[in-house]
């Protein structure tokens, strides 16, 4: 059976660039279809292809309020948000491996 692990995560394309955020049920699943570039929309359109935030929520409910708060606000909050868990901006995708 499919465990869902829901999370929120933001994708940028550099350090200060274009910033996508986003939820899903099975996150490393989601940045590597992200990280591929073979999808159409946002992501493909600005090459956010760097994972640099995410968070781990108990259920889809409250990841998916999760993401609308931080969707709702500013573009300063969410660069707040990303350095303080990753002033580097790496990649943290290979982390989740």
């Amino acid at each position: 059976m499919y465990q869902r692990n829901p999370a929120i995560y933001m994708m940028a394309n550099q350090r200060n660039g274009t910033l996508y955020t986003g939820v899903t049920s099975n996150l490393v699943k989601r940045v590597y279809e992200h990280k591929q570039g073979n999808m159409p929309g946002f992501t493909h359109d600005y090459s956010c292809r760097l994972l640099v935030y995410y968070e781990q929520c108990d259920s889809m409910i409250s990841a998916i309020a999760r993401e609308k708060k931080i969707k709702g606000g500013s573009r300063k909050k969410k660069l707040a948000l990303i350095e303080s868990l990753n002033p580097n901006w790496l990649d943290l995708y290979d982390s989740l491996l």
